[in-house]
This record gives C-alpha cells, sequence and structure tokens, in this order.
C-alpha cells in the first residue's frame, strides 16, 4: 500500500480519523498505552486549538473527530508521539514479540527508526454536512457494539458514547450537539 499524505482542506469543519497500528496489532489492550493516547489529545487541547469532538479506542485502532487549525500538523504530532512513547514503553516492558513485529512492518528507506508503530497514510474524512457528521459519530460510538464487545456503546470504557448522553468521559471532549 502506498503512502499517502493529510488532506485537509478545509479547516473550517470537523474531519473523521482512523489510526491503525501496523499489522494490526493489539496494542491499546492495556491501560499505560491507552493513557499514552489520552495524554496525547490532552495535551493537544490544552496547548493548540485542537478540539477532539468524539472518540472510540479498540485493540489496534482508533476513530476520532477533530477539528482546529493546523489540523494536518497535529494529526501528524499525535501519531508521531505516541509511536515513540508507545514504542519506549514496550521496550521498557521487554515486548520483544511486538517490538519484532513493529520492526518487520518498518519500511525499508525508513532509517531514522527501527520500528514502525501505525500504519502509514491518513485518509480524513471532512464533516462538511450534518448527516456524514451524525453517521460518523454513530459509526464511532457502535464499533464497539458491533464488534461485540459491549451491548451498548456507553458501556466501552474508551469512547466519547457516554459524553454525548450528559455523563463524565475519560478524555475531554467538545460536543458537536
Amino acid at each position: 500500500m502506498g503512502r499517502s499524505r493529510y488532506k485537509i482542506l478545509n479547516e473550517a469543519y470537523p474531519y473523521f480519523h482512523t489510526l491503525t497500528v501496523a499489522g494490526w496489532q493489539p496494542v491499546f489492550t492495556r491501560l499505560e498505552s491507552v493513557q499514552l493516547l489520552f495524554d496525547s489529545f490532552i495535551w493537544l487541547q490544552e496547548n493548540t486549538d485542537f478540539r477532539l469532538h468524539a472518540y472510540v479506542i479498540l485493540e489496534n485502532h482508533l476513530h476520532f473527530i477533530a477539528s482546529g487549525s493546523e489540523h494536518s500538523q497535529r494529526i501528524q504530532q499525535f501519531k508521531s508521539f505516541t509511536a515513540r512513547q508507545i514504542l519506549d514503553l514496550l521496550e521498557q516492558r521487554q515486548a520483544t514479540t511486538l517490538l519484532n513485529y513493529f520492526a518487520y512492518y518498518k519500511r525499508k528507506h525508513k532509517t531514522e527508526s527501527h520500528y514502525q508503530f501505525w500504519q502509514e497514510g491518513s485518509h480524513p474524512e471532512e464533516m462538511n454536512n450534518d448527516t456524514m457528521l451524525m453517521q460518523r459519530l454513530d459509526y464511532i460510538h457502535n464499533n464497539p457494539v458491533k464488534r461485540g464487545y459491549v451491548d451498548l456503546p456507553e458501556h466501552w470504557r474508551y469512547s466519547s458514547a457516554r459524553a454525548y448522553l450528559g455523563k463524565d468521559s475519560l478524555l475531554p471532549i467538545v460536543l458537536l450537539y
């Protein structure tokens, strides 16, 4: 699969993103790795105009809707920082099987690193109308239900579904409605 760059054409709209761990490896099964994602989202929200509107984190990928200026740069920062932090955590934990997978997935031309954590490329979708926005919001929140992990979207711990029901979420978000 070829490399594709971020294509954020109109920063006035929120964008739907999917980030996938290389080889679909199950990294987000432990609180420590999920917390690194949370911390990075929180840092972006506190230090830039990045706004997180919805999210779901599953064992090997995440979906989210976000907005803000310099959006593509923020996503690049998020991916780069979280990859480094998670790989450092795996090295500390001596998770050699996972590290060997990430070494295998690294492209030969990438000489600055030993591993490839995130799959390359991004295909952000501009949410320029309410119908599309509601469809993606529903998709994000129902992803764990469709996989059979929970019966109701708000039961999934690593999701913004509870926030849309007026309850506390583990990660601060800016509601879309």
